[in-house]
């Protein structure tokens, strides 16, 4: 009888293409994805995994296997769909991985409705960027996750994976009370040429925007600092070094030597939910969703 959990490892394999990716992957050690495979080759009786340099690649059979285990992992998902559905109610535990500004101000309000709707339902939360908790929803590690892209720029979705729009979030640029642009309406981005700015980190999806949008403009941006969180990057604007983007969503309090501008290009993001298409039957997905979507659609944030 072959291991699921083993079955998953050599899935993650197939999917990252090395050990560390996998273990990154599925969240545990280059150690624990090794101990599950050579678990997995005994049970099948032959090699799945052969060295590649310094890394390894998988087998003629470790290939057949891995494909078997993908249709495998989705045919349990859609079990699972299906026995839910046949309660015809949202029970059971449901996994929502979220980015921080939506985790502040959209999660907390659905959360409230669904205990409320649904009181047999547990759901548990992990604050995560979007292509992180996207890929945890392909391996099955979440149920569902809360994602963005921007109007110029959007984020690819794996084709196994359906969405719902939310909202569009729309997002003001952050400078000092002193700066000569703080007492002024609406501003172009172009108006911020010689301005250093605060950004998110190199490689995150909204840093690449960033960049990209302001070339777009013709502005080469001078990143000066880097800052994950919005409060933050605020914090270096109110101490006047630099600038920066900042979204409505789960704003709260603004630093008092900051001012806030409105940006003419009508700069947005797009917020939305994201599950596995072979988990669409589950009624903890749908009233999830349900509650994502009313709790959205009675907030403001254009």
């Amino acid at each position: 009888m072959l291991n699921l959990e083993r079955l998953r490892t050599l899935d993650a394999l197939a999917r990252h293409g090395s050990v560390s990716g996998a273990a990154d992957g599925l969240h545990v050690t280059t150690s624990a994805v090794s101990q599950q495979m050579a678990k997995l080759e005994r049970e099948v009786g032959q090699p799945l995994l052969a060295r590649n340099g310094r890394g390894v690649r998988l087998t003629d059979a470790g290939r057949l296997l891995a494909e078997h285990a993908a249709r495998i992992i989705s045919q349990v998902e859609l079990a699972q769909a299906d026995v839910e559905a046949q309660r015809g109610c949202a029970v059971g535990e449901l996994r929502i991985g979220a980015f921080p500004t939506a985790m502040r101000g959209l999660l907390p309000g659905a959360l409230a409705a669904l205990r409320v709707d649904h009181p047999d339902l547990r759901v548990r939360v992990r604050e995560q960027e979007p292509e992180e908790s996207m890929a945890a929803v392909v391996r099955g590690d979440l149920d569902l996750a809360l994602a963005i892209d921007w109007h110029n720029k959007r984020m690819p979705v794996p084709a196994e994976l359906t969405r719902t729009h939310l909202l569009d979030d729309s997002v003001d640029i952050a400078v000092p009370a002193g700066h000569p642009l703080a007492g002024r309406g609406e501003s172009s981005l172009a108006a911020f040429a010689d301005d250093d700015w605060i950004s998110w980190n190199e490689g995150q999806f909204c840093h690449e925007w960033l960049v990209y949008t302001l070339r777009g403009t013709g502005v080469e941006p001078r990143i000066a600092h880097i800052a994950e969180e919005h409060h933050t990057q605020l914090a270096f604007v109110e101490a006047g070094l630099g600038i920066c983007v900042t979204p409505r969503l789960g704003r709260g309090p603004v630093p008092p030597g900051v001012r806030l501008l409105p940006v003419a290009d009508t700069v947005r993001r797009h917020v939305y939910a994201v599950w596995r298409a072979d988990a669409d039957r589950r009624p903890s997905i749908r009233a999830a969703a349900d509650s994502l979507r009313r709790v959205a659609a009675r907030m403001s944030v254009h």
